[in-house]
């Protein structure tokens, strides 16, 4: 089955954050972020590709702390939407070991590929690891064990796409969230 182009499902979209508003929790969880690390010990910011991409750059630029940079891509989805199997296509660079990690992705639904790469870090020896989502999802099926520590907004339970998130590799650069 062809997924339908983004020309097509946006006019039927709902905007549910527009810029602003994403702007604004930006803000926020950037000035908690650097509360929480203003110790002076500088924090691996590790970016999850694709979705974590757009987020993580506004994120980073709002920051008021040093960080170090590197990124991951580990996908379910391969431009569907919904996930299968986790498949590792480039792990960090960096070496984790007795690093503060700070794992940025766009959204936290079922918490399947965020859980597995911070169990990742974790048996690399991080010596923290910590999670910033854009989104999380309001549901009941997340997987135990899982939960962001900084939250930008919540989305309801349908298929979320735009600021880094996508409908079928199409949308990632809309500047607002939008539900089917």
């Amino acid at each position: 089955m062809t997924a339908a182009s983004l020309k097509d499902v946006l006019p039927h979209a709902d905007c549910v954050h527009p810029r602003a508003v994403l702007d604004a929790a930006i803000a926020r969880m950037a000035a908690e972020i650097s509360r929480d690390y203003a110790d002076g010990e500088r924090p691996l910011f590790l970016t999850l590709m694709h979705g974590g991409m757009i987020f993580a750059a506004h994120l980073s630029v709002a920051l008021s702390i040093d960080v170090e940079f590197d990124y991951l891509h580990a996908t379910r989805y391969r431009g569907e939407t919904s996930g299968g199997v986790l498949r590792w296509i480039k792990p960090p660079e960096v070496a984790l070991r007795d690093r503060r990690v700070l794992l940025v992705d766009d959204i936290l639904d079922e918490g399947k590929t965020l859980l597995a790469v911070r169990d990742y870090c974790q048996a690399a020896h991080a010596s923290d690891v910590r999670v910033a989502v854009l989104c999380e999802k309001l549901h009941e099926r997340r997987v135990p064990g899982i939960a962001a520590d900084y939250v930008g907004v919540t989305v309801p339970d349908r298929y979320v796409f735009g600021f880094g998130m996508d409908y079928h590799e199409q949308g990632r650069n809309l500047p607002a969230i939008y539900a089917l």
